[in-house]
């Protein structure tokens, strides 16, 4: 026997529960272990679901899908819950479980050859009349409309008072489906031949005595480790991470909301740590309560505002950064809080100028857009981001955005200067790419010139907001234009020419984040890496220049800000999943594992890459709302040149942005 459970284990009650007064979204780009009970060795791959629960029914244990589709605010043709064990190299796998359906309105089965959550196949019961094999596609063919593989059917009724022993059999190619020992249907299919196994269902349900057997689970045994052989082997090959620094936060740490620049004058690099208290909803008018400017030794250099744990965590953006704006080689504080823009003394936190917000404009009163609720007569502010826009070779114009819909450009002198409107997404970026020293403005699906002509848009075409933009040559070859590189949300991966047509459109699900670098030293040009999260969390895709799929894998079920990290100096960059001991780490290009962080004891919740050390190769900061740990190389550097990749501005900082990471030397 693979595997076995009766789910006895668990306690009774919900696996996992809402956290506090944020929605789901802090799963985005926060790790969280779990939220309520360790699951392992099962996983909730629709991670912010609180889908599952345990309970017993004359003595015996259950676990339920207690949700229907109402309750998940979830169209069921889209995605479902999902409740799954196992590891990718189970081939040949029987799968069987006892299910009561306790509604006859949708689906409710096993998943087997488990790839992604939306690369899977399912054996079902549907709509009380009928048992279901099909296999769920990668990519969608309509926005919003899952695509499935129909494999087979058969008339079976099907009552909501009683267990039906569910049965399936894979050999190679060979499926055979059995209902309490009575074969239903069969098929061959080799679109997938092995992977994961579990449950899901679209309507409440219950699950008894799981089972995973295979004719062969010693070779079965043998593949599992001879990959997790093959990533140790990695994992001692390059240098492991060391603990550098680290320190304590009492009382002013946050998650993922903080920014990284030399405050103090010193030429090293602190941190500025902001709590947030939400207002109206759980995440669109965030102010920030409390700012707390530290060393990379602990030490507080200023603190505004009050410190409270209570705000430590959020599950949007927040409009500060830290910018040397007027080129005197003195670093500010920009910061939107109480309707106003503010610039702050860096080294000591004292406001030297600040401007009111614009009046939110006239159309949110006609609620026209996705959110309804405006409830003042200013705009609370939703980023900053700084941009060349007079070709004065530094960032000295500011850029701030609303939520979802108008941004406003303004001067140094904080002067306005244009404003644009359009279906903005998060984040915009800064790209001159006629090459006359002035920065265009790429936001949402549109581009702007520097004085604010519009020169393409596909806002109302497109119908989902853009998570993250990049534009930029990253082909390889120097004479090749520049392109345009989306995730928008639903509208999954896209890839513009420079004149806005769309010359790539994936849809993989729900992309989140983006991030440009070399991954794949065997590979030309520049490779391009995006996460998943909403209603497929997790799925991690790497795509060539051209949008092709290089791969695609899910190495956990949370978001990630998937950071590039110049982790060996060597020209090829990993990717940063968390600093979770068992299901993080950094990631390179074939998606394994190349460097786990060691056991011991440090924080995990959030995290980010940049060298801090001054050798060119990045280090990793992790941290919570206690404390922070700096992890570098155990080893010194050696070669006659070192990578050193050119990053995005550090004070176009955001947890929507595009990670682009463009090749360099030193």
């Amino acid at each position: 026997m693979l595997f076995r459970d009766d789910f006895s284990k668990f306690p009774q009650g919900h696996l996992s529960m809402p956290v506090g007064q944020l929605n789901p979204a802090i799963q985005e780009y926060h790790y969280l272990a779990h939220r309520g009970v360790p699951l392992h060795p099962w996983e909730m791959p629709i991670v912010y679901q609180d889908a599952w629960c345990v309970s017993d029914e004359d003595g015996k244990p259950y676990l339920e899908m207690h949700m229907g589709p109402e309750n998940m605010r979830m169209n069921p043709k889209l995605y479902s819950p999902l409740f799954v064990t196992g590891e990718p190299e189970w081939t040949d796998v029987s799968v069987e479980v006892s299910m009561k359906p306790l509604s006859t309105d949708e689906m409710a089965g096993v998943v087997f050859r488990y790839r992604t959550n939306r690369h899977h196949y399912v054996f079902a019961l549907e709509g009380g009349k009928r048992a279901r094999l099909a296999v769920r596609q990668p990519l969608e063919k309509v926005f919003r409309v899952a695509d499935w593989k129909e494999l087979g059917a058969a008339d079976f009724p099907y009552e909501t008072t009683r267990y039906y022993r569910l049965k399936v059999e894979n050999d190679g190619p060979k499926i055979r489906c059995f209902v309490d020992g009575k074969l239903l249907l069969s098929a061959e299919d080799a679109e997938i031949l092995q992977g994961k196994v579990g449950m899901t269902a679209n309507v409440p349900a219950r699950y008894q005595d799981f089972r995973a057997s295979a004719s062969d689970e010693g070779a079965i045994r043998a593949r599992v480790e001879a990959r997790r052989r093959q990533e140790r082997a990695l994992q001692v090959h390059n240098p492991a991470p060391r603990l550098w620094k680290k320190f304590a936060t009492p009382g002013f740490g946050c998650g993922r909301n903080v920014r990284f620049g030399d405050l103090d004058g010193d030429g090293r690099t602190d941190i500025l740590f902001a709590q947030i208290v939400t207002k109206v909803d759980t995440g669109n008018f965030v102010e920030a309560s409390c700012l707390t400017a530290v060393t990379l030794d602990g030490k507080v250099l200023w603190q505004t505002g009050r410190p409270d744990p209570r705000n430590g965590l959020l599950t949007s953006d927040t409009p500060f950064q830290i910018h040397d704006l007027d080129g005197d080689g003195k670093n500010e504080v920009f910061l939107i809080r109480d309707f106003q823009l503010k610039v702050l003394e860096g080294a000591t936190g004292k406001v030297k100028k600040s401007m009111w917000l614009p009046a939110v404009p006239d159309e949110y009163r006609q609620k026209k857009f996705e959110l309804k609720e405006r409830p003042h007569d200013l705009n609370a502010g939703d980023s900053v981001s700084f941009f060349d826009l007079s070709g004065k070779g530094r960032k000295s114009e500011i850029l701030i955005k609303d939520r979802y819909r108008y941004f406003w450009v303004y001067d140094a002198d904080l002067k306005p200067l244009w404003k644009g409107y359009g279906q903005l997404g998060h984040f915009p970026y800064p790209f001159d790419s006629d090459r006359d020293g002035r920065d265009e403005v790429y936001i949402g699906y549109a581009r702007w010139t520097p004085d604010g002509k519009q020169l393409w848009s596909r806002d109302e075409e497109l119908k989902d907001h853009a998570d993250a933009v990049a534009a930029g040559n990253f082909t390889g070859d120097p004479k090749a234009e520049p392109r345009v590189y989306y995730v928008g949300s639903d509208e999954g991966f896209l890839v513009f020419d420079n004149q806005g047509k769309i010359l790539k459109h994936q849809r993989i699900g729900h992309g989140q984040n983006l991030t440009v670098a070399k991954l794949r030293g065997d590979l030309p040009g520049l490779q391009i890496a995006a996460i998943n999260f909403w209603k497929n969390p997790g799925i991690l895709t790497v795509f060539d220049t051209d949008g092709n799929i290089l791969l695609q894998g899910e190495p956990h079920h949370h978001g990630s800000m998937i950071l590039p990290v110049n982790w060996k100096g060597d020209g090829e960059e990993f990717l940063l999943l968390s600093g979770n001991v068992r299901e993080g780490g950094l990631l390179d290009g074939h998606l394994r594992r190349a460097v786990m962080f060691p056991d011991d004891g440090h924080p995990d919740l959030a995290a980010a890459a940049l060298d801090v050390t001054g050798d060119a190769r990045d280090e990793v900061i992790l941290w919570d709302q206690h404390q922070v740990w700096v992890y570098t190389q155990d080893r010194p550097f050696s070669g006659p040149k070192i990578y050193a990749p050119a990053r995005n501005l550090t004070a176009n900082e955001s947890n929507y942005r595009a990670q682009v990471s463009v090749p360099g030397w030193k």
